[in-house]
């Protein structure tokens, strides 16, 4: 039996933070970070059935071209999708009455719309990039078990070509979900490798009035290839999505649009508009 205090219910039975109940959410999920963003989504729904916000948390499930989709915004960083994460799993994995795991899981399909910036000169703004593993350079998901699920010969590969400070931990690497892959591909999509800061400003190299310990640490990332595989892009909650996702047994993949290219320094001239695109080509992939 899971403690009250493991796993805290509001007055009205919902889960905590999220605000939810069971029957609340549909198997497919998309996140965003941003909650304005939610009904920028649901606005080319057939249909709304449900509602709810608590906090960054706000959460519309109704149906596209048939299709039940729900749609939840987790607000920003590794931090806050532990805490979404491990909440939805419990809405579909544990019996809240009895506080008790189901013998039966549920595999949720979780597809992350975001925003981000491009590492690479040749991925430009306004374009399109599927994560197909995420590179956590937090430390959130070290809290957990994770040696069986981490591409451990990728990690050392990161380590040593950035010549990586462990005092800063042990970056992580976990891979997408290849069905939702699969499901969601097209030839216009750049495929790569993302990188998960745990910050905006110095964890991402970035330099207003604080030094930061490694200013070469975006041009190590721009050069780093694993068998081919090269960074891609740089944000802020892909490599915790995958690692929590795959514990936790759901598919998880995070698709991004380009608003910025650090490598060219140039950033679009209409990112409402990729990111408009973005929804409507995820959308109509969930619904085929």
């Amino acid at each position: 039996m899971i403690a009250a205090s493991e796993l805290i219910l509001n007055p009205d039975g919902s889960v905590y933070h999220i605000n939810l109940k069971p029957g609340q959410i549909a198997n497919d999920i998309i996140f965003v970070g941003d909650q304005n963003r939610v009904e920028k989504i649901t606005k080319h729904f057939d249909s709304i059935e449900f509602t709810t916000q608590k906090r960054e948390f706000k959460t519309q499930t109704g149906t596209y071209k048939g299709k039940r989709i729900t749609v939840m915004s987790t607000g920003i960083g590794p931090d806050n999708i532990d805490i979404v994460m491990n909440e939805l799993d419990a809405l579909v994995n544990v019996d809240l009455a009895t506080r008790t795991v189901k013998k039966e899981l549920t595999s949720l399909n979780i597809v992350r719309i975001g925003t981000s910036g491009s590492l690479q000169a040749d991925i430009p703004c306004d374009s399109f990039v599927m994560s197909q593993y995420g590179l956590g350079l937090d430390n959130m998901l070290r809290s957990y078990l994770i040696d069986e699920i981490s591409e451990t010969e990728m990690e050392e590969a990161f380590i040593k070509q950035t010549n990586w400070d462990m005092r800063k931990g042990r970056p992580y690497v976990i891979a997408g979900s290849k069905a939702l892959e699969q499901r969601l591909e097209s030839d216009k999509i750049f495929k790569g490798f993302t990188g998960t800061a745990g910050g905006f400003y110095g964890p991402q190299g970035r330099v207003v009035r604080l030094g930061i310990q490694d200013p070469e640490l975006n041009a190590k990332m721009d050069s780093f290839n694993f068998n081919g595989t090269r960074m891609t892009n740089l944000e802020m909650e892909t490599g915790a999505i995958y690692g929590l996702g795959k514990l936790l047994g759901h598919n998880c993949l995070s698709l991004n649009a380009i608003i910025a290219n650090r490598a060219t320094g140039t950033f679009s001239e209409d990112p409402y508009k990729a990111v408009d695109e973005l929804i409507e080509y995820t959308l109509n992939k969930l619904a085929e």
